[in-house]
């Protein structure tokens, strides 16, 4: 079913045969790998749940802190669990296998065919509808792509030190301006795609056939062009990343390291690099808190 095309020193993108579409697919569902995230878990289950996400694949690299049981306890049936502790590498030329990468491939293959539309996100990430009450409503106009790209919204540590006390949606409202930037590597997608029309997947880019992305307001670009200024758009579902949450878990992360195994003074340099990046010249987003009092949530 695989095929691998290499970087230096990792296999990062991961061909498949597309799943065959069930009888009466329908919803969007999203594919999630997690480790130790108890703490913000379950709001960020709530919040896509009741967004109308119809099912969660969590594929869970090996958490110790509770955090399968806080997303089960958070949204129930609404969520299944595979176990996904490991690291693999090509036996010829020992090239690290990208687990992210691979746990995308696995719920594309055998989870797409059910639905008619597929999120690979991470629980730092969620997916706002800015008009509609909520995200099959915000996807209802897109129907002739197979292919949406989002770009990050970079939220930083908006003043806290500490984890508050009330969640990240409330408390995170400071991005940086520009979702089109690309300095310091802060311009990036996630995508919502049809899962039957997947032959390719990379962690920012999944390959559906013709090189073509749709923005969220259905405008066709190719995978290339989606990077220039003219590609960006908000209008419907705007993607929230908050890559730091506050400056103790900012710290967390830097020490628990990447996905794949990088020299631990080149991720230290890259993250730092990235957060300053963030936080120069900030704006205010309430995107999330408007739809959350739109809606009662």
């Amino acid at each position: 079913m695989f095929g691998f095309l290499t970087r230096a020193r990792s296999i990062t993108r991961i061909a498949l045969t597309p799943p065959a579409p069930q009888p009466g697919r329908q919803g969007l569902a999203i594919g999630l790998i997690v480790k130790n995230e108890s703490r913000h878990i379950g709001e960020w289950a709530r919040f896509h749940v009741e967004a109308g996400v119809r099912h969660i694949h969590v594929y869970d690299n090996g958490s110790t802190d509770g955090t399968v049981e806080a997303i089960r306890a958070a949204i129930g049936d609404a969520c299944s669990v595979i176990p996904w502790d490991q690291k693999l590498r090509d036996a010829r030329r020992g090239l690290e296998i990208h687990n992210q990468v691979l746990a995308y491939a696995h719920a594309i293959r055998n989870f797409g065919g059910r639905y008619r539309w597929m999120a690979l996100i991470d629980v730092d990430e969620f997916l706002v509808p800015k008009r509609a009450a909520s995200l099959p409503e915000a996807l209802a106009h897109l129907e002739h792509c197979r292919n949406i790209s989002l770009p990050w919204h970079m939220f930083g540590r908006s003043g806290h030190l500490e984890p508050p006390e009330g969640g990240v949606l409330r408390n995170y409202t400071r991005r940086n301006p520009d979702p089109m930037s690309d300095a310091k590597g802060l311009r990036n997608f996630k995508m919502i795609v049809d899962p039957c029309a997947v032959t390719a997947i990379k962690v920012h880019e999944i390959e559906t056939g013709g090189g073509i992305t749709c923005n969220d307001r259905g405008a066709a670009f190719t995978h290339a062009t989606r990077t220039q200024a003219q590609f960006y758009s908000a209008d419907h579902i705007q993607l929230n990343h908050y890559y730091t949450r506050s400056d103790a878990e900012l710290r967390a992360k830097i020490a628990r390291g990447p996905n794949l195994t990088t020299p631990d003074a080149d991720h230290l340099r890259r993250v730092l690099r990235k957060v300053d990046a963030i936080e120069a010249g900030e704006v205010e987003d309430r995107a999330v808190i408007e739809f959350l009092e739109r809606t009662g949530g």
